[in-house]
Order: C-alpha cells, then sequence, then structure tokens
C-alpha cells in the first residue's frame, strides 16, 4: 500500500500574552525570520506532508496570506482559516477545513477524508524531518500518536494549596510535544463529539488541553507516544524566544 495522504494544520491564532509584546508571537522575529515561518517551512520541506492548512486569528488572515505565505513562496498552504476562542475551537476550524467536515475550506482545496492530520504548534520552530516520520511510522500502526519525550526531573501531583500528594514514576512521564497525528476520521469524530459535550465538560471542570485527550476522553483508542526531542520546544516566554535563538546559533540555522 502506498503512503497515504498527510495534511498539516498549523496553529497560528494564539495571541501570546505571556510573551509581553503588542506583537502575536506567532509572528515576533526570530533570527529575521517570523517565528511562524519555521514551522511552516519544515512542513514546506517535508516528504511526509502533502499540504496544509494555516490556522490563524480572523484579523491577521489577510497579512498572512500577503506577509507569510505569499512573500515565502510556502505552496503547501492550501487554505487559511480563522481560528476561535480556545485552542480545540482553532483546531476544529482546521479540521473541517481539512477533512471537509462542514466549513469552506476556500477555492480548490480537496478535503483530505481518509489520510492523516498532524496537528503542529505555530510556535514549535524545531519541528524536524525525523519527528515527522517518526510519527507517519507511529499513525500507520496505531491510528493516534503524539510526540514527546520522557521527563528529566521529577514530577509531583499537588493538592489545592500547593503540598505534594504524589509523585508519578519518572519512567512513566512524557512531556507531550506537536505534532499530534490521527487518521483523519478518527480526530474529526472525535472533536465533533467535543464541540457537541464542551458545554458539559466547563460545567464539571475539565479542561481539554491537548488533540490527545480529545481522541482519549471521546473514543476507545489509545494514543502512541513518539520520540520528538528536547530541542522541540515551544516558545512561549520571552526566555523562550532567547532559547530559540541559542539553538538557531547552535545549529547553524537555515
Amino acid at each position: 500500500m502506498g503512503k497515504k495522504r498527510c495534511t498539516a494544520i498549523v496553529l497560528a491564532a494564539g495571541r501570546g500574552s505571556r510573551m509581553e509584546s503588542d506583537v502575536a508571537k506567532q509572528f515576533m522575529p526570530l533570527r529575521g525570520r517570523p517565528l511562524i515561518w519555521y514551522a511552516l517551512h519544515a512542513v514546506e520541506e517535508s516528504s511526509v506532508i502533502d499540504d496544509c492548512i494555516l490556522v490563524t486569528s480572523a484579523e491577521d488572515i489577510s497579512y498572512v496570506k500577503e506577509e507569510i505565505v505569499d512573500k515565502h513562496g510556502f505552496s503547501k498552504v492550501a487554505a487559511v482559516v480563522a481560528g476561535g476562542k480556545e485552542r480545540y475551537d482553532s483546531v476544529y476550524n482546521g479540521l473541517q477545513a481539512a477533512c471537509g467536515g462542514g466549513q469552506d475550506s476556500g477555492n480548490s482545496y480537496v478535503p483530505n477524508r481518509d489520510g492523516y492530520i498532524f496537528i503542529q504548534d505555530g510556535a514549535r520552530p524545531f519541528l524536524t524531518e525525523e519527528i515527522l516520520k517518526r510519527c507517519y511510522e507511529a499513525v500507520e500502526r496505531d491510528h493516534a500518536c503524539v510526540a514527546g519525550m520522557p521527563v528529566k526531573d521529577t514530577i509531583k501531583i499537588v493538592d489545592e494549596n500547593g503540598f505534594a500528594v504524589q509523585t508519578p514514576d519518572r519512567n512513566f512521564t512524557w512531556q507531550v510535544q506537536t505534532p499530534q497525528v490521527f487518521d483523519a476520521p478518527l480526530i474529526l469524530s472525535a472533536y465533533e463529539r467535543l464541540m457537541q459535550e464542551k458545554g458539559r465538560l466547563s460545567r464539571e471542570g475539565i479542561s481539554i488541553t491537548d488533540d490527545a485527550m480529545v481522541v482519549e476522553t471521546f473514543t476507545d483508542c489509545k494514543v502512541r507516544l513518539v520520540e520528538g526531542g528536547y530541542g522541540n520546544i515551544k516558545v512561549t516566554t520571552p526566555d523562550d524566544m532567547a532559547v530559540a535563538e541559542t539553538w538557531l546559533d547552535k545549529s547553524g540555522g537555515f
């Protein structure tokens, strides 16, 4: 059997309040290029990814099309769609465009109904081809996988007053990253369930923090953890930006 079609959903809709900047973090310069450039460049150059849906805030769509996609020649970006209030809203909008769940994805984009969906944070600039290949191999076998790395530090579970109540075995504790990769029908159906039940989850105080949790909550499919990389950081604060600059300098940049 040949390679299945792989569509990346790259998320760039957040405002990045922890970055302490008036500019959304995905557009902040990292060694002369906007932060979002790096994830899109990895997608553009990848032999794994066939096309891409870019999710950004509604007010930034024109800017992103002109100053990011067109200016830098990201030909795999098939559609730029508006995000939502929460991360899961943005992912759902991207899935509707990617998988044909009802939202008009624009132009001539053909929905990916039977392949794989790679959900990637635009604020993770160091996505590599090796990570993408490992995720592709895992999703072929297991239908759902996420990149991550075993934690280096001891983790404590605390109560509402900040006192330690449990210490998980570090051998079974991973730090989750992106991409998070799924069969297209699986992740679309899981998100449709989430959108139907998000009011109940909110009332019960259940917070959905990543895509794997959506699959874990609303399907019977187990999610495989796949080796990402300790350098596959998410840029959230000014300190993270400094780390990213150092990483780029050490690696020789692009």
